[in-house]
């Protein structure tokens, strides 16, 4: 008798199908262009432009042009033309746009072009490097001069760019989502309740309770002060021309409020050396806080104009803002002819002759990419060109 063979089970020898998916999508991002005196740029010729600061949007340097002429030779001025350029080198992008001239009646009537509603025949727009895209008959100027749009010499652009993308999506079963870091919300609480305080700063009167291990933490010149010195029992500073509630409030979040550090220089009477942002930037210089320093020249930075960067740069080159130094001597150097003839330059002639002469040898290296072709006009032909002495931020473009 034959012993029975017993198979094994069958196995499904079939493997779980895998999976991906390919989104194809618009990373996008939007700047708003502020052309102060119109009337002065009309004229200019047709196919010149006035260029926005760069932003990025995709990892992508972009810069809107404002031709006030018009771009285009055959319309002979009768149009103005927007367009929005690649200004980052590398390869083609590919990308949608949408410009905004902005209703300043408030009725909220803007005009708007825009190619993120509607399909195009040939898909989004593909830009290499200083390849524009945009508009060459926008607006018609007649009627642009006489309309909502245009106010107190005025205009408003809003620019949105999508660079297209492709990302893979690939979810996992199990996620978990960690929070951003509280740590500053903790530290500031402990501000806010005093608990545990041991150290006082008295602003004329006020009392701002404070701990020395967290200001030790932070300020190399505060552990100094209480650990490394003779003052361990000093129990109370007095603060006289400095900001402290905003310093502590950096020292103990690391953040600053931006609604908390206007920068009014632009404001009728108020000197660059008044603001917070300045007072702040003293603070950081004495307890030695680097990274509130570069905010606070980050702050300033944004504000230089013809009229207020001679005190920027003095105030600067005080406490120690190499960066922010930096940006005005380069800004001076480019804008000259104007910044000659500004209030704060006469004071820095009396008061600072050394920047004087820093800021020669940057007007020689601006001489020196000129006569390379880096620049498209001569800083030192413009004092003969009448500048801009009316406080407007100027640079040259190339």
């Amino acid at each position: 008798m034959m012993p029975e063979i017993i198979l094994p089970p069958e196995r499904d020898l079939s493997i779980s199908p895998t999976s991906s998916r390919s989104v194809t999508e618009t990373v996008n991002g939007s700047h708003k262009f502020v052309i102060q005196g119109y009337s002065l740029a009309k004229g200019m010729g047709i196919g010149k432009h006035i260029a926005s600061d760069t932003f990025t949007v995709g990892g992508y340097q972009w810069a809107v042009y404002f031709y006030p002429d018009g771009k285009n030779p055959e319309d002979n001025s009768t149009y103005v033309s927007v367009f929005i350029a690649l200004a980052s080198e590398g390869t083609d992008v590919r990308a949608l746009f949408e410009l905004t001239l902005v209703d300043q009646s408030g009725k909220g009537k803007h005009k708007v072009h825009s190619h993120f509603d509607r399909s195009l025949e040939s898909g989004p727009y593909t830009l290499k490097y200083r390849g524009s895209m945009g508009y060459k008959r926008f607006f018609r100027r007649a009627a642009l001069e006489t309309s909502d749009y245009l106010k107190d010499d005025c205009l408003k652009i809003n620019c949105t760019v999508g660079v297209v993308v492709s990302v893979m999506d690939c979810p996992r079963l199990h996620s978990i989502q960690v929070p951003e870091s509280d740590m500053g919300l903790h530290f500031g609480m402990l501000l806010e309740k005093q608990e545990s305080s041991d150290v006082i700063f008295d602003v004329a009167g006020e009392k701002i309770h404070a701990h020395k291990l967290v200001l030790a933490a932070r300020s190399p010149i505060f552990k100094t002060m209480f650990f490394d010195g003779s003052d361990e029992a000093l129990s109370e500073i007095v603060i006289k021309d400095l900001e402290p509630k905003a310093m502590l409030h950096f020292i103990y979040k690391d953040t600053l409020d931006e609604d908390d550090v206007p920068v009014e220089s632009g404001s009728p009477g108020v000197s660059v050396s008044d603001t917070l942002a300045a007072k702040l930037l003293a603070a950081a210089d004495k307890y030695g806080l680097g990274r509130l320093r570069l905010m606070c020249e980050s702050y300033l930075c944004k504000d230089i104009s013809v009229n207020s960067v001679a005190s920027t740069l003095a105030l600067a080159d005080r406490f120690h803002a190499m960066e922010l130094k930096a940006a005005c001597l380069r800004f001076a150097a480019e804008n000259l002819s104007a910044v000659m003839r500004s209030s704060g330059f006469e004071y820095l002639k009396e008061n600072c002759p050394s920047l004087q002469s820093e800021l020669l040898k940057i007007i020689a290296g601006c001489e020196e990419e000129c006569s390379s072709g880096g620049k498209s006009r001569s800083v030192w032909a413009q004092l003969s060109d009448g500048g801009d002495s009316n406080g407007r931020r100027v640079r040259q473009r190339t």
